[in-house]
C-alpha cells in the first residue's frame, strides 16, 4: 500500500549537484562549465540533444554563480535592461531566437549588456553556426563563443539517469529491471524521460507495480520513443 501510494506523488526534478551523474559523456562539458571564470570572451555554448543533461547543468551552474535564467523563446518579450543587471546569464534553448528579427535583437542586446562584464551561458541542440541567426552581429558574437558538447549517454550514465528519474517520482522499481531496460531501450536521455513517465501512468492506470512485464509491453509498443 505504501508502495502503491509514493505513484500518486508528483515528480519532483532535481538540479542538485549530486544529482548530476558524472560520465565519460558528460566529464568534458562538465569541467568546462565548472571552469567558467576561463571562458575566453566571458562566453560559452553547452550543446548536447534532448534529455543530455543541458539544463541540469545550466541550473547547476545558475545557483553556483547567482545568474538568471531566461528561454531563448521568450527573448523577444523579455526585459532586457533587467536581465543584464543582474550579472551572469543563462539563455536556454538559444536557437530558438533563429529567424526572429525582434528576438535576434534582444540577443544581441543582451550579450553586449552582460558580456565581458560577467559570464553568459547559453545552451542549444546545435551549435550556434547551425542555428539559422540572421542578424550578422549576433551570428558572429555566437560564434566566437567557447563550445562544450555533451555526448551520448554511456550504459552507466543511462542506469544512473533511469535511477534519478524513478526517484523523483518517488517510485521503487526492482533493482533488476534498470540494467535490463538500459540494453533494449533507445541509448537517449530525452527516451528514459518518457519512458519512466510512461510506466508510472501506466501503473497508476492498472493499478499494479511496475515490472519487467510491463517494461517490455511499453518498449515494444513504441509508446515511449
Amino acid at each position: 500500500m505504501i508502495r502503491q501510494l509514493a505513484f500518486d506523488l508528483p515528480a519532483q526534478e532535481a538540479w542538485r549537484r549530486e544529482d548530476f551523474f558524472v560520465s565519460p559523456a558528460n566529464a568534458v562539458a562538465l569541467a568546462a562549465v565548472d571552469g567558467w571564470r576561463d571562458w575566453p570572451l566571458g562566453k560559452l555554448v553547452l550543446v548536447g540533444p534532448e534529455g543530455s543533461g543541458k539544463t541540469h547543468l545550466a541550473r547547476m551552474w545558475a545557483a553556483a554563480v547567482g545568474a538568471r535564467i531566461v528561454a531563448g523563446a521568450e527573448l523577444a518579450g523579455a526585459d532586457i535592461a533587467h536581465l543584464a543587471a543582474g550579472g551572469p546569464v543563462v539563455v536556454e534553448d538559444a536557437e530558438a531566437v533563429a529567424g526572429n528579427r525582434q528576438a535576434e535583437e534582444a540577443l544581441f542586446h543582451l550579450h553586449n549588456m552582460v558580456v565581458p562584464q560577467a559570464p553568459l551561458l547559453l545552451t542549444a541542440r546545435q551549435p550556434a553556426r547551425d542555428w539559422g541567426i540572421t542578424l550578422p552581429d549576433l551570428r558572429s558574437r555566437m560564434d566566437a563563443a567557447s563550445l562544450a558538447r555533451l555526448e551520448p549517454p554511456d550504459d552507466a550514465l543511462l542506469a544512473a539517469v533511469l535511477v534519478k528519474l524513478f526517484g523523483d517520482r518517488q517510485v521503487v522499481v526492482p533493482a533488476a529491471l534498470i540494467p535490463w531496460m538500459v540494453t533494449r531501450m533507445e541509448r537517449s536521455l530525452a527516451v528514459a524521460r518518457r519512458l519512466v513517465a510512461a510506466l508510472d501512468a501506466r501503473a497508476l492506470a492498472e493499478g499494479k507495480p511496475i515490472s519487467r512485464a510491463m517494461a517490455a509491453a511499453l518498449l515494444d509498443s513504441g509508446d515511449a520513443e
